[in-house]
């Protein structure tokens, strides 16, 4: 018996392998494209790793702190390391924007990055919001003008930052220490975080003074400290996004949060509860787009495929004719036809998961590329080769014997 995909294939074998290629990089997108969900599903995960806490305080009727904007009392801990099962209480503020390296002369975009800078207490690495490990440097043991920073930053030990006003001195490095949306983060003392976060700018304080010296109420005459204690009080920020909260070994996580919403007036979400946030919520519209360009990508593959494999066998239908004519079952034509197919993808789909873990690195954002999903996407690849084949099954088919000799 003849084999029509093996002697096409060795007969025009530079036009199907440079078909092969040409649908392995459409499929070596399609694996990075899902390789770029799972990266933000696992960046949603490593957040809350490496936070180090089991429940999340904030405040009340938020979704805070990664998702909404969260504000709660800094004295707030001290009220819930009294409550049974709170092992750890710590405070903790996170907060996006471009940090800026003093270095650099220039406003070059090259001299910025986008990073999530976070405020935790100092001088404590094992508590909830420190950074889990260092890859360099130390911890911060100074109470201002200190950071760590993630290596994805691409920040030097010794090299300094401007945030807000002030300037910082990058003392240590972390690895995958990154926000749900893959930006590096940067620690800094909590109290040098609130002050980045709440404290206006020099302008605005100026205004409010004055506004404040024009209120009858608070310049009174006859008490001449009331203005400088209100002012005092102005310039002081005392709230923090969040209190990370560890709770004792073998304790129900939803025990504890129960008794703190009640008496605290305060939301609590727990570990479950917060990746759902994460997950369900925050990355849920990237989610559906994502899944959009899978399909997209799906379509088109299906569409070259057909395509190629119809070209192929309209290129054959002498020897198709030839081969009904002495005797051969519509069955094994159809087979062979769909070997060809197949061998397509094989190569496409080769081709594709070698492109991708290749150039999966080079992305700004995480790519992780997992092998179920490399073995799902096989069989994806082998399921739409089959369908894209049954255009050409149908022609060939169709072939009439007589054409052999009919010319």
């Amino acid at each position: 018996m003849i084999s029509l995909a093996g002697r096409d294939i060795l007969h025009s074998w530079g036009k199907f392998v440079f078909t092969g290629i040409g649908l392995g990089l459409l499929i070596g997108v399609t694996l990075t494209m899902a390789g770029i969900y799972r990266g933000m599903v696992d960046d949603a995960k490593t957040l809350l790793d490496n936070s180090g806490a089991d429940l999340w305080i904030v405040q009340q009727d938020t979704l805070g702190p990664y998702a909404e904007a969260s504000s709660i009392y800094d004295d707030t801990y001290r009220s819930l390391l009294g409550m049974q099962g709170v092992a750890a209480a710590s405070n903790v503020t996170y907060l996006t924007m471009q940090v800026r390296k003093t270095q650099a002369r220039s406003t070059n975009m090259a001299n910025e990055v986008r990073a999530m800078i976070v405020g935790t207490v100092t001088n404590a690495p094992a508590q909830p919001g420190q950074p889990a490990y260092l890859v360099a440097g130390r911890h911060i043991t100074r109470d201002h003008y200190e950071a760590i920073a993630d290596i994805s930053s691409g920040l030097q030990l010794g090299e300094n930052i401007k945030i807000r006003r002030n300037q910082y001195q990058v003392v240590g490095l972390t690895r995958r220490m990154v926000s749900s949306g893959g930006d590096p983060m940067i620690f800094i003392p909590l109290r040098d975080a609130q002050e980045a976060q709440f404290l206006k700018d020099n302008d605005a304080i100026v205004r409010q003074r004055a506004r404040t010296a024009q209120n009858p109420a608070l310049n009174r005459p006859n008490t001449p400290t009331l203005l400088a204690a209100v002012i005092q009080s102005q310039s002081v920020n005392n709230s923090v996004n969040a209190v990370l909260v560890q709770i004792s070994p073998g304790t129900d996580p939803e025990s504890v949060a129960e008794p703190i919403r009640r008496w605290k007036h305060l939301t609590v979400y727990t570990r479950v509860q917060m990746e759902d946030i994460l997950i369900a919520k925050l990355i849920a519209t990237s989610a559906k787009q994502i899944g959009m360009f899978l399909v997209i990508l799906a379509i088109v593959s299906a569409a070259i495929v057909a395509f190629i494999i119809y070209t192929l066998t309209i290129g054959k239908i002498r020897e198709i004719a030839v081969l009904k004519l002495i005797g051969t079952k519509n069955r094994t034509i159809a087979t062979m036809i769909l070997q060809q197919s197949l061998a397509l993808g094989v190569i496409g789909f080769a081709v594709g998961k070698i492109s991708a873990t290749f150039w999966a690195p080079i992305f700004p954002k995480y790519v992780l590329l997992e092998n179920s999903d490399a073995v799902s996407g096989f069989f994806a690849v082998m399921a739409i080769c089959m369908l894209a084949s049954l255009l050409a099954i149908r022609v060939a088919l169709q072939v009439d014997p007589a054409e052999a000799i009919g010319g």
